[in-house]
């Protein structure tokens, strides 16, 4: 078995990117959002949220919905089944590798 910083190198690097787990991770915690809450909760700019979400989406990772309230365009986004998953298993296997890491000693090298 690879120690736990081999395994750190490895991860998922279209999940494990900050906007995007931050992203991810915002939607894992409710069942839809609007961009502007996620924009307000990460901090991104409209431009790099639109483009790590066309990331994922891509990935079907997520869903964006666009429509109109009145004249005033929202897009809503939600995390598909899949994309519930993976953040999951991600948060579970950076917790695991966290532990392991607590553990190890280069004794092990």
């Amino acid at each position: 078995m690879a120690n736990p910083f081999e395994e750190l190198a490895q991860l998922d690097h279209l999940v494990h990117e900050p906007a995007r787990l931050a992203i991810l991770t915002a939607l894992s915690a409710c069942r839809t959002a609007d961009f502007l809450f996620l924009q307000s909760v990460t901090g991104l700019s409209s431009g790099n949220l639109s483009s790590h979400l066309t990331k994922l989406e891509a990935a079907s990772l997520l869903t964006i919905e666009k429509d109109f309230v009145g004249r005033v365009p929202r897009t809503r986004v939600q995390l598909t089944e899949v994309g519930r998953k993976t953040i999951d298993r991600h948060w579970q296997t950076l917790k695991r590798l966290k532990d392991r890491a607590g553990r190890w000693s280069p004794e092990e090298a």
